[in-house]
Formats: structure tokens, C-alpha cells, sequence
């Protein structure tokens, strides 16, 4: 099984910058698409960003020019960084990536258990 660790979440002022970050662990043959996903108090879980292993990204309209979504392929890490963050982006944020764990393998469907990102001033 492989987990996928966050960091990077805590609360912010309306106007603020935060950095997520998403490592994974066990063994990795290779990664497809990674990505952020977040779900606030009594909404369901919706895409905030995503990139291929080709650098291709996606935002939803809502960050698009605020969060930029960046991987290091060598060491197998997504990073979102927030900026000029609002109320509104306020939820829990789960990472997500497509792994297969060995060649020939399957394509797993990973999520980490989420860290929060609180916007209050």
C-alpha cells in the first residue's frame, strides 16, 4: 500500500500564502498524475489542481492565477502553492496521484488523509 503524506497546511489571514506539499511512501515504479483535491464542511470533495508527469497542469476557475500546482519527478513530490488566499478556500486538502508500484503493475488510485487550510482573519 502506498501512503501519501501531506504537509504544509495551518491558518491564514485573508491575503496570506501557504505551501502544501505531498510526498509518498513505499515502493513507486512510476507516477501519473498527481494532484489537490479539497472538500469544505458539508460540500463534496472537488479537483483544485492537477499536473501529468508531462507538466501538463488543470485549476479549477476559482484558484486559477492564485495556486500554482508544481511536481519534482525525482523525488516524486506535488507542491501547491497558495496565494492571495480567501475565505472561501477554506477546507481540507487531500493530495491524489495515480501510481503504479511495479512494471506491469496496476494503477492505484492514492489519497492522503488531508491536512487543513483555515482562512480567517
Amino acid at each position: 500500500q502506498v501512503q501519501l503524506v501531506e504537509s504544509g497546511g495551518g491558518l491564514v489571514q485573508p491575503g496570506g500564502s501557504l505551501n502544501l506539499s505531498c510526498v509518498p511512501s513505499g515502493t513507486i515504479f512510476c507516477i501519473n498524475v498527481m494532484g489537490w483535491y479539497r472538500q469544505a464542511p458539508g460540500k463534496e470533495r472537488e479537483l483544485v489542481a492537477a499536473i501529468t508527469s508531462g507538466g501538463k497542469t488543470n485549476y479549477r476557475d476559482s484558484v486559477k492565477g492564485r495556486f500554482t500546482i508544481s511536481r519534482d519527478s525525482a523525488k516524486n513530490t506535488v507542491y501547491l502553492q497558495m496565494t492571495g488566499l480567501k475565505p472561501e478556500d477554506t477546507a481540507v486538502y487531500y493530495c491524489n496521484a495515480l501510481i503504479i508500484r511495479n512494471f506491469g503493475g496496476a494503477l492505484l488510485d492514492s489519497w492522503g488523509q488531508g491536512t487543513q487550510v483555515t482562512v480567517s482573519s
